[in-house]
């Protein structure tokens, strides 16, 4: 199922990582699509980005590799804070 729009990372609102995904949230699609577009903002494998908890929900944890930290602080320093 083909959908518009662009995998994008929009920033931190309230303390949280807003991401859009273009991937409908069917069998898992959308949840696939955020996982690899944190792996790639990061720089990381996508195996190594994992989804924790929200797998049928708007708000997400994801696991990320304890050494993504630096990655996360240069690109979004509102998250650690």
């Amino acid at each position: 199922m083909a959908r518009g729009g662009t995998d994008r990372v929009d920033g931190v609102v309230a303390g949280e990582l807003r991401c859009r995904v273009a991937a409908p949230a069917v069998d898992g699609a959308a949840n696939e699509a955020l996982v690899r577009l944190i792996a790639r903002e990061l720089d990381v494998p996508r195996s190594a980005v994992e989804l924790v908890a929200g797998a049928k929900a708007r708000r997400k944890i994801l696991g990320v590799p304890a050494g993504a930290r630096a990655a996360i602080t240069a690109r979004w320093p509102e998250l650690l804070r």
